[in-house]
């Protein structure tokens, strides 16, 4: 029998308007009110009085969405320079709370009158927008899990269900070909039938194509339970080449800041591709809980959020104001006295795994994330938060030096106990070494042969190392 996944669909409407906050204005005589407000060609505002009286207030926001005569942002307002090559608003920057426009930005919806004196102020949001970036590249899982199960009259056979989100990493839609970023325990379950306990029946479904009629049969690719992500395949989808689908945009882990939204668009419940909002509280922290086997415990490195997250929503992406992609929700905190607290796993680390997956697993055998282990481990010795006035960010900043190596490995001989890590490149790509995860996550985009540069400071001086990735030295993850 053919069961249909029905989806309830909100559409969310924005009406906007505009607020009119006039204060420190002085009426022209014999006026009692403004029968019309215009911005001429020079950037001014023109308030017209019922007594047909004009009244200049001076330069604002332009309609093309620039501030000024030259179009530059700058520092107008109580304290800067009347609009001409300044920012907006009272405060040096656009709009009473930094913010205006419907997307953020000034516009035709975003009028600040630049003397200080008088605001007019439209605030919005791209949430809506960013919504359905992500809605474009999401998709809901539903898996089919045969188990064999006991009771007092014998053993049985039972087929499980289970529903999750899955982002779309990468498509060829003029072939109906893509990768599809989930969570391990999307696909997998404990004792199932098949010989490594992954669904052997994954179906995806696109955004308003939650039924079985538009099911996309998907194949696992391979994953890891220790990073809780697996790569799907789908291919030569009749579907994904007719639909308004697209991959994911992706944003920089090191780019993220505690309190900026984040957006959780997946599968709630089983329920049909939702959204919902809040921020990001931890940029990047660890959690452990009991591995997927039931028998021991396992470490994720993830970010946290406030944003909703259920049943359902694992798998799927968090994204930024911009619908860019940064994180792949995989856990939330459910004890009492705990409210919305969610977890994701930080881009870089996803998109890291996936790369591993899809390099050593596609079209092999393999279907482990292949780690190599180079024989050294890491830890801090300063950690510190560093605010940048130009941005006006705080962002953590560590020391990492090496804290052991292993006897016999590719790292002996080569990195010291002691050595404090600057920089780490691999061929054309280098990274800084300014967070203690940051050498670890690195060690997933090595392949056999690549060459690890690392930049160390052995005492006083600045050593240049090499570690060549050979076969011998990966190992299942």
């Amino acid at each position: 029998m053919k069961k249909k996944f029905y989806l309830l669909t909100f559409i969310l409407c924005m009406l906007v308007g505009t607020l009119f906050i006039l204060s420190s204005c002085n009426e022209p005589e014999g006026s009692s009110g403004i029968t019309d407000a215009m911005i001429n060609e020079n950037g001014e505002l023109i308030l017209v009085w019922d007594n047909g009286n004009e009244q200049n207030l001076g330069t604002v926001v332009g309609k093309d969405g620039k501030d000024g005569i030259d179009g530059k942002d700058g520092a107008d307002g109580k304290d800067g320079k009347n609009g001409i090559n300044g920012k907006d608003g009272i405060d040096g920057k656009d709009g009473i709370d930094g913010v205006d426009g419907k997307d953020g930005k000034d516009g035709e919806d975003a009028i600040i009158i630049g003397d200080g004196s008088t605001v007019i102020v439209q605030g919005g949001s791209s949430i809506p927008e960013a919504s359905a970036k992500g809605i474009r590249s999401a998709v809901s899982i539903i898996c089919s899990f045969d188990v064999v199960k006991n009771s007092y009259f014998g053993s049985y056979k039972e087929t499980e269900t289970s529903a999750g989100s899955g982002v779309i990493y990468k498509m060829n839609k003029d072939e109906g070909d893509a990768f599809i970023i989930t969570n391990y325990h999307v696909v997998y379950y404990n004792g199932a039938e098949t010989e490594n306990d992954i669904s052997d029946s994954i179906n995806v479904f696109l955004y308003g194509m939650e039924y079985t009629d538009y099911a996309i049969p998907a194949t696992f690719v391979g994953g890891s339970p220790n990073y809780d992500i697996a790569v799907l395949r789908v291919e030569d989808s009749e579907i994904l080449k007719n639909s308004c689908a697209e991959a994911v945009s992706l944003a920089d882990s090191d780019d993220v800041l505690v309190g900026e939204n984040a957006i959780a668009v997946g599968n709630a419940q089983g329920l049909g591709i939702s959204s919902t909002a809040g921020i990001v509280c931890v940029d990047s922290e660890y959690i452990s809980m009991t591995s997927l086997d039931g028998a021991s415990t396992v470490t994720f490195r993830v970010m946290r959020t406030d944003t909703a997250v259920n049943s359902g929503n694992s798998g799927g992406g968090l994204y930024n104001d911009d619908g860019y992609l940064i994180g792949i929700v995989n856990a939330k905190i459910t004890s009492n006295g705990v409210e919305n607290i969610g977890y994701a796993i930080p881009v870089d680390l996803a998109v890291s795994v996936a790369e591993n997956i899809i390099h050593y697993c596609y079209n092999t055998t393999t279907e482990r994330v292949q780690l190599p282990a180079l024989g050294f481990t890491v830890s801090l010795s300063d950690s510190k938060a560093v605010y940048d006035p130009e941005s006006e960010t705080v962002k953590i900043e560590e020391t990492v030096f090496v804290h052991s190596v292993s006897t016999g490995s590719p790292s002996e001989g080569v990195l010291q106990v002691g050595d404090v890590f600057i920089s780490a490149s691999i061929e054309d790509r280098e990274q800084k070494i300014s967070r203690q995860y940051h050498l670890p996550d690195l060690l997933l985009e090595l392949r056999v042969g690549d060459v690890l540069s690392l930049s160390v400071l052995r005492g006083e001086e600045t050593v240049e190392v090499k570690i060549t990735v050979t076969a011998s030295s990966l190992s299942d993850y």
